[in-house]
């Protein structure tokens, strides 16, 4: 098995530290498979997690608003929707998915489900970033 696909496996796996990291980040709604995502929800979808060939998709609804904690998110998709790629080689602190969850969930308490709470196509507006 080539190395990047066990790199990747080991990223995803239920006992993964990236997946531990989010679990112990503060009390989620729960998780499911959706497609080839692992999906995180609390008062709607907080985040997601994608292992593909060669890398690990960390995506976070309304994670454009989430830049001051890591800067490494890619903003694209519906519902200010950001997106970490980690490849082999690259890190995450535990503590930085940790705060990264919490302000998601944040988001989701104060303005509710983003699939329901706005339209993604008509807001217009600039994303407000946390620090």
């Amino acid at each position: 098995m080539p190395t990047s696909t066990r790199w990747r496996d080991g990223a995803a796996t239920s006992s993964s530290p990236l997946r531990a990291a989010v679990r112990s980040a503060k009390t989620l709604d729960g998780s499911r498979e959706v497609g080839p995502h692992l999906v995180y929800t609390a008062n709607g979808p907080v985040l997601l997690i994608r292992a593909e060939d060669d890398r690990v998709f960390l995506g976070f609804w309304r994670g454009q608003r989430l830049g001051a904690i890591e800067p490494r998110l890619e903003p694209g998709g519906k519902y200010e929707m950001a997106t970490l790629k980690l490849r082999e080689g690259m890190t995450i602190k535990p503590t930085t998915v940790r705060r990264l969850t919490r302000e998601a969930i944040a988001l989701n308490d104060e303005l509710g489900d983003p699939t329901k709470a706005a339209s993604p196509s008509t807001s217009g507006k600039q994303p407000t970033r946390r620090k």
